[in-house]
């Protein structure tokens, strides 16, 4: 299952870590707070981020890039499968 934002959820260390439920279920209030990509996407009423025509836009190319947190862009690649 991928995250709203293309996150392999089967690979991600907080899943278990965390007992997180994933921004589906939890409606992108996360353990560490609100997901602002999360948000947008239940805004505009899409599964993920692949489903919108700004697809990849902006603020997800800056989390899939974070130096903390990305992943070098490969939850894009990840919702570009979906397409």
């Amino acid at each position: 299952m991928y995250a709203m934002c293309g996150t392999d959820c089967s690979e991600c260390n907080y899943k278990e870590k965390m007992n997180c439920e994933g921004c589906h279920s939890k409606k992108g209030e996360m353990f560490w707070g609100e997901c602002k990509i999360a948000k947008c996407v239940i805004n505009k009423g899409y599964k993920t981020c692949a489903e919108c025509l700004k697809f990849p836009c902006v603020d997800l190319k800056e989390f899939a890039y974070d130096a903390e947190q990305g992943d070098n862009g490969l939850r894009i690649e990840n919702l570009r499968k979906l397409l």
